[in-house]
């Protein structure tokens, strides 16, 4: 399937601009959704003010709902907590009342940004899509958020992407680990046994244009089909990089850094995830494994 158009919000982005170009590789046309005055090919929108004109959207075949403000850009007060549900749920609730107001001429698919902090600390639990949610803050926004979405179930196909730890030395987690491992001063986050469940952002970008184009519904696990411990992780990225992991990083440290609350839910939560819905959906990966992904994202 070709020539699609595909509307974006959150387009500048990390996720946002690889899927650009790699809809633009793959012969679709990527139209961005932009807060700002709108240049030629973009679409003009105002989440806090309730502005978007039907219009607009009416001739676009998809969209892919990206926007929201960083989880980790800083320490959680209350009212960047309060920023961070509302740059999620003001725009997903924006584009479903749009969609009703197009009713058979919305746009056929809706694919929207979700988190694997939909299911919170689950210890080694295996987690997917049918499991339940989570308790705590980035779990009730995640319920909240796909709720938003599925407002528009009953004039378009609904996804909703719960994306797991992006590694890309774009941006992200990784670049924020990657000066103290190459220096040598990197190792496990508290005991280790933590589950992370990660993705390249390679992979991300083909999961989301095949949530695009394939007939899948409902949730999808964005994440790598083996997660790692946090100790597991650390290994394979000093293997990597050929530098040692001996360093232990004690769990007061981040929390001091960065605020308690941010910290345990980044880095400390554990989230064993499996992407069963996207496999059972015909998605295959090319990087599945963690050594091959870091070796692929690092070119080492």
């Amino acid at each position: 399937m070709s020539g699609l158009r595909v509307g974006i919000t959150g387009s500048s982005g990390l996720i946002g601009t690889a899927l650009q170009q790699a809809l633009t590789d793959a012969d679709h046309v990527p139209v961005p959704i932009v807060r700002r005055a709108a240049r030629p090919g973009e679409i003009e929108w105002s989440p806090s003010e309730g502005r978007l004109a039907a219009s607009d959207i009416a001739d676009l075949d998809a969209v892919v709902n990206l926007a929201g403000v960083g989880i980790g850009d800083q320490r959680w007060s209350e009212s960047y907590r309060k920023l961070i549900r509302s740059s999620r749920l003001d725009g997903t609730s924006l584009l479903t009342r749009t969609f009703h107001e197009l009713g058979d001429d919305a746009p056929s698919v809706l694919v929207n940004a979700s988190a694997v902090g939909f299911y919170g600390d689950r210890g080694d639990e295996l987690l997917t899509e049918a499991s339940p949610p989570g308790e705590g803050f980035l779990p009730d926004v995640c319920i909240d958020w796909e709720q938003a979405a599925n407002e528009a179930a009953d004039t378009s196909r609904v996804v909703m992407l719960r994306t797991g730890i992006v590694l890309t030395t774009d941006g992200g987690a990784l670049t924020k680990l990657l000066p103290l491992f190459k220096f040598g001063l990197g190792g496990r986050f508290g005991d280790g046994r933590q589950w992370w469940s990660w993705i390249t952002l390679h992979d991300e970008v083909r999961a989301i244009i095949h949530a695009i184009t394939s007939d899948v519904t409902g949730p999808l696990n964005l994440t790598a089909p083996q997660p790692v411990t946090n100790r597991e992780f650390t290994d394979v990225l000093g293997d990597v990089l050929h530098r040692p992991t001996l360093i232990p990083i004690p769990s007061f440290g981040p929390k001091l850094v960065v605020g308690a609350d941010l910290a345990q839910s980044l880095l400390f939560d554990s989230a064993r995830v499996l992407p069963s819905a996207l496999i059972d959906s015909g998605f295959t990966f090319d990087h599945g494994d963690l050594t091959t992904a870091l070796h692929a994202v690092l070119g080492r």
